[in-house]
């Protein structure tokens, strides 16, 4: 009997904590997205986070989507709805790069 009363309240836990789980994540607009990814960046590389090479690779990628946002605005002014798919998709995986990156244990202060 505690199983179940144990397993329903944390089943309510987390069924009560989702709504707050997508509030803390509000949508983004590229805009907002593309000043947090170079914001990032920027602050792994003032940290030492980011070794040279890293963060030159992490630049080219983020420039590359920053050119096929505008690859895509030039076809009708705005993103359509896949266009749209495509960027938040490959902001997600910059952005997990950067984390991946930033927490690799690689910095340039250590010596290999």
């Amino acid at each position: 009997m505690k199983r179940i009363v144990l397993s329903i309240a944390a089943v309510s836990a987390v069924l009560a904590a989702m709504p707050m789980a997508a509030s803390a994540a509000p949508w983004q607009s590229v805009n907002q997205r593309q000043a947090n990814l170079e914001r990032r960046i920027d602050q792994g590389i003032r940290s030492g986070d980011l070794t040279r090479p890293e963060a030159v690779r992490l630049r080219a990628q983020f420039r590359d989507l920053t050119r096929l946002e505008s690859q895509y605005r030039r076809s009708g002014g705005r993103l359509d709805m896949s266009e749209r798919r495509d960027l938040d998709q490959r902001f997600d995986r910059l952005s997990q790069q950067v984390y991946a990156q930033k927490h690799d244990r690689q910095d340039r202060s250590r010596r290999y």
